[in-house]
């Protein structure tokens, strides 16, 4: 039989896409589970996948990779999509896909398959992605062909097969979460009513502003070159230290997004996500960067830094423009290098202090230009 490999979540749609794409595909499905951060156990989704009907199940813990060549250069460029968004799903996409095709080619898949629907941007990321990377890959979308047209038939049909999904997926799901290193978006039913506030227990990440800590936590991050390699003076790898800091800042209640936003496929909705470390570690590059940069690298980098939230967003990692955002991108960020002091506090992550060598700002110089303006103009 042709071979299919399926990014696998462990969720109830990609848990029924293994049975459906076996029984009505008549595929020997291959199932591929990534560690993006998220804190599951990644061998018991392996063994799920082979009691749901996978003849294999691979399983990667691909971390280093994310930050390396995903969030590193976001990061490095500030990018963000219509200011509130850090991308943090839109990221995790390119990599998941790039994944498929290399499994693909290793397993002599014919086939590779996602368990996005038709009504979210996911799906064009996906297939945009793979069909850069390897076009002769047929693509599978089970959601888009179903006839199980809501949660209720999935968990039926699931419980009719005998899947073994855990409990936590099937019963008291009133959210429905991305999470990854980098943060995580929030589906939440009832907020298609924008009059309504987002349920506070919907969030994961961080506590509330409101009962965060009454005392301010400062910390010093330390960059070089665009990257934070280092926490309150110790030198850290950065997918530890984002994993610190995202508890930290999150303790804090910082890092909370709640904006109508234009989706790729033609109309707004609404976005609720967190994204504690990834707010943190903006507002500390960005002073950085205001002392480290020229006005007009920071007017042209700002400038950019839309134009590749574009890119992620939409789905164009691969593509010229992104390769040649990134160079420039590379170098801008040569001196970016220093350490820059943030308070943490009530749901705001405020810069108090930076310091660094390749500091373009000057002692006193704001006053010498007055002291000379004034005595010619005397």
């Amino acid at each position: 039989m042709p071979k299919c490999v399926l990014a696998f979540s462990g969720g109830l749609d990609t848990l029924v896409a293994i049975s459906w794409l076996k029984e009505r595909r008549n595929f020997d499905v291959i199932a591929l589970a990534v560690d993006l951060g998220q804190g599951e156990d990644l061998e018991e989704l392996g063994e799920i996948a082979l009691r749901a009907g996978a003849v294999a199940a691979r399983v990667e813990d691909l971390r280093e990779s994310f930050y390396k060549d995903f969030i590193g250069p976001t990061l490095k460029a500030l990018a963000h999509y219509e200011h509130g968004y850090l991308l943090s799903s839109a990221l995790s996409r390119p990599l998941i896909a790039r994944e498929l095709v290399r499994v693909a080619s290793e397993e002599g898949a014919t086939h590779v398959a996602h368990g996005c629907s038709a009504k979210g941007n996911d799906q064009i990321r996906f297939e945009a992605a793979i069909s850069a990377l390897a076009p002769y890959l047929k693509i599978v979308a089970p959601l888009r062909e179903w006839e199980y047209r809501n949660r209720e038939q999935r968990i039926e049909y699931a419980r009719a097969k005998k899947l073994p999904m855990p409990k936590s997926r099937v019963t008291g799901m009133n959210f429905g979460y991305d999470l990854n290193l980098w943060g995580q978006s929030i589906e939440i039913g009832m907020l298609e009513d924008t009059s309504r506030p987002p349920p506070e227990e919907c969030y994961s990440l961080s506590v509330s502003p409101l009962y965060a800590p009454n005392q301010p936590e400062e910390i010093d991050i330390e960059f070089r070159e665009g990257h934070p390699v280092g926490l309150n003076g110790r030198r850290m790898n950065p997918v530890p230290l984002i994993e610190k800091l995202n508890q930290m800042s999150g303790a804090h209640g910082i890092g909370r997004t709640d904006i109508i936003e234009d989706r790729l496929i033609g109309f707004k909705s609404r976005e609720v996500y967190e994204a504690p470390a990834a707010t943190t570690l903006y507002a500390a590059k960005r002073a950085l960067e205001q002392m480290t940069l020229s006005r007009d690298s920071l007017q042209v980098r700002e400038g950019l830094a839309v134009a590749y939230g574009r890119c992620v967003y939409n789905g164009q990692w691969y593509s010229d423009l992104r390769e040649a955002l990134d160079m420039f991108y590379e170098r801008v960020n040569k001196n970016v290098t220093g350490t820059v002091s943030v308070r943490l506090y009530k749901g705001v992550a405020t810069v108090f202090a930076r310091q660094s060598e390749y500091s373009l700002y000057t002692v006193g110089a704001a006053a010498q230009r007055e002291q000379i303006d004034n005595e010619a103009a005397e």
